[in-house]
C-alpha cells in the first residue's frame, strides 16, 4: 500500500496541495515517513457544534485530514463518523470529492443531539474489525465537550486499547472550560493499570480552530502517534513494519 503521490493529489484534489506538503513536512518531523496506516475521521454533530459547521471549522478538519491521510493509505478515502446523543452518519470523504462535502452530509442529518463519544467509538471498532486490515491507524475525534456518559467512553477506550488504534482527540471551543477535564483524564489513563498501551492524546484548537496553522496542527495530530506505534509494536498489537 503506498501513499497518493503529489501528482496524484495535484490532478484530484489541487487545494489540498499545500496541505499534502505540510502534512508530509510534519510526518517526516515526527519520523512518519513511509509509515503506513489508516486514517479515521470522527466528529461532533451536537448542538453546541452548530457554529464550527456554519462557518467551515468542521470542513477545514476534514479537508486537513484528508492532506494527512494521502501520505498513509493509497485510496484517497476517509471513513467519517458523524455522532451526537447516537451515531448521525457513518460515510467517508474522499479526495477527488472534498469540497462542501461535510456541509452536504450535515444537510441530510437530523436534529444536532447531546455528547455521546461510545457509539461513535464502537462504529470505528467496527469498521476497523470489518475491513480486515492490519495496518495501524490513526483516529482523529473531534468533540467540544466532555461525553454524557463517562464511564463508557472511558470502557471503550480501555476495550480498544488491544487493537491497533490510536484515538487523538481534538477539542473545539474554550481551551479553559471544564467541559474537556475528562478528555485529559482519558489522555492520563493509567497503563498497564486501565489499558495495555497508552492509546489516545488529547489537544486544543481552541475557540476559532481555523486560526490554528496547518504546521502546528498537524505536528499536535501526529505528536503522540510515534510513541504508541513503538508501545504497541512492543506489546505484539501492531505488526513489526
Amino acid at each position: 500500500m503506498a501513499a497518493i503521490s503529489l501528482s496524484k493529489v495535484e490532478e484530484t484534489a489541487p487545494a489540498l496541495v499545500s496541505l499534502y506538503k505540510s502534512a508530509g513536512v510534519s510526518l517526516h518531523k515526527h519520523g512518519l515517513g513511509g509509515v503506513r496506516a489508516a486514517v479515521y475521521l470522527v466528529v461532533d454533530y451536537s448542538g453546541s457544534m452548530k457554529p464550527y459547521y456554519k462557518d467551515g471549522s468542521v470542513q477545514a478538519l476534514a479537508d486537513r485530514v484528508l492532506g494527512m491521510a494521502a501520505h498513509f493509505d493509497d485510496d484517497g478515502t476517509v471513513p467519517v463518523v458523524f455522532f451526537s446523543t447516537d451515531v448521525d452518519a457513518e460515510t467517508e470523504i474522499a479526495l477527488a470529492d472534498h469540497q462542501g462535502r461535510i456541509e452536504r452530509i450535515a444537510a441530510g442529518l437530523g436534529h444536532m443531539g447531546k455528547t455521546s463519544y461510545h457509539l461513535a467509538m464502537d462504529a470505528v471498532i467496527d469498521h476497523y474489525l470489518d475491513s480486515g486490515s492490519r495496518d495501524p491507524a490513526l483516529v482523529v475525534f473531534q468533540t467540544d465537550g466532555g461525553p454524557i456518559n463517562k464511564l463508557a467512553a472511558e470502557r471503550y477506550l480501555c476495550k480498544a486499547a488491544p487493537l491497533p488504534l490510536f484515538w487523538q482527540f481534538i477539542g473545539f471551543g474554550d481551551p479553559t472550560s471544564k467541559q474537556f477535564d475528562f478528555l485529559r483524564k482519558l489522555d492520563e489513563l493509567a497503563v498497564p493499570g486501565k489499558r495495555v498501551v497508552d492509546n489516545a492524546g488529547f489537544f486544543h484548537a481552541g475557540s476559532d480552530p481555523r486560526t490554528v496553522s496547518d504546521a502546528e496542527l498537524y505536528d499536535r495530530l501526529v505528536g503522540e502517534f510515534p510513541k504508541w506505534l513503538v508501545a504497541a509494536r512492543a506489546q505484539g498489537i501492531v505488526r513489526p513494519s
